[in-house]
């Protein structure tokens, strides 16, 4: 069995060699070619999974190591019968610590009382479950928008777009679609940004698309904080220069959820090949107990990481890609004895 594994996707030849002969390259460069006597294929963000990509090939499973979905075509996969998994929640608490250690950076700079801003959170799947949990243990008031999950759920909690988009900070977490009921490209678009002040803190943690950027470059806000742009990695260089972070997609970094990814693909595919799995491969991120020496929260999560780090890294934007696939080593909170109680949820 032949395997096309995107290079960047954690710890891949451990995980998936138990499976055949693994082929291994930058996701950008995987092509028609390159896959076309392949059996398993398995990627990351940068490969775009559509007819172009299969048709004629041999793949009968793709497997995405990544929480997003708009660079497959899970139409076409269904309907040539080739099975699809995709990593969903695998990234949801690295973003989510992403959020939180940037609001409260952000409240040290500007002097304010986190517990007295509004948090609106707009879309509330994986990501934005997990950020309002750890908002909830600051002292943070969230608004919750997910027209999707109230909806279904008849949630009466939930606000609509135009107040999220209100709230002291804004963040947004939603997929990247274009059709349906609820779609998100441009959901921050010239009918609503009117909504977000020169007082507004605006995140972009979710899928470049999400917020027009031709206005948001023109609309001043307290703060920008930028992880997902359109036209990656050829990013919009105004709104860049003008972010208190601007990182190239890194938020979903951690280690923990690299390998996470692989390892919700890894057991999907042992499913679907019928299987057993390699009881090592789950323990493999155990870095042991990490101690910290700060006595106070700010502090702490800076000396878990720096995420200011990330911005000076893609100064030079031709650093974009590199970067990403060179990534400083990450942990999530959850590995670290500390002195203060860290927002730490399940």
């Amino acid at each position: 069995m032949k395997l096309i594994i995107d290079d960047a996707c954690y710890a891949y030849e451990t995980i998936f060699s138990q499976f055949g002969e693994i082929v291994a390259m930058a996701g950008r460069d995987i092509n028609a070619k390159s896959v076309k006597d392949g059996d398993i294929l398995i990627v990351r963000s940068r490969t775009q999974v559509n007819e172009q990509l299969l048709k004629g090939s041999s793949i009968k499973f793709v497997g995405s190591t990544v929480a997003g979905l708009d660079h497959v075509d899970q139409d076409y996969l269904k309907n040539n019968n080739i099975e699809f998994f995709s990593a969903q929640g695998c990234n949801s608490m690295a973003v989510a610590e992403f959020v939180i250690s940037t609001i409260l950076n952000l409240a040290d700079k500007h002097q304010f009382n986190h517990q007295q801003k509004t948090l609106g959170i707009i879309g509330v799947g994986n990501v934005g479950s997990r950020l309002a949990a750890k908002a909830e243990l600051l002292g943070i008031k969230t608004l919750l928008n997910d027209p999707i999950r109230q909806q279904n759920e008849n949630l009466p909690n939930f606000v609509d777009l135009d107040n999220a988009l209100s709230a002291d900070i804004v963040t947004f977490h939603t997929p990247l679609t274009f059709d349906g009921e609820f779609p998100s490209f441009k959901l921050l678009n010239q009918t609503n940004f009117h909504h977000i002040s020169e007082k507004t803190i605006l995140f972009n943690a979710a899928r470049g698309g999400v917020i027009d950027e031709k206005i948001w470059e023109k609309t001043k806000t307290l703060e920008n904080v930028i992880d997902c742009w359109e036209n990656e990695p050829n990013i919009n260089q105004n709104l860049q220069k003008t972010a208190y972070l601007a990182s190239p997609h890194i938020a979903g970094h951690s280690v923990d959820a690299k390998f996470m990814g692989s390892f919700m693909v890894y057991e999907a595919l042992c499913k679907f090949l019928n299987e057993n799995q390699q009881e090592n491969i789950k323990n493999l991120i155990n870095p042991g107990i990490l101690t910290l020496k700060s006595d106070n929260l700010l502090d702490a999560l800076n000396e878990i990481y720096d995420f200011k780090q990330d911005t000076l890294a893609i100064k030079k934007i031709e650093n974009f890609e590199y970067y990403r696939r060179n990534y400083p080593i990450r942990y999530e909170w959850p590995h670290y004895k500390s002195m203060v109680k860290l927002p730490i949820v399940n």
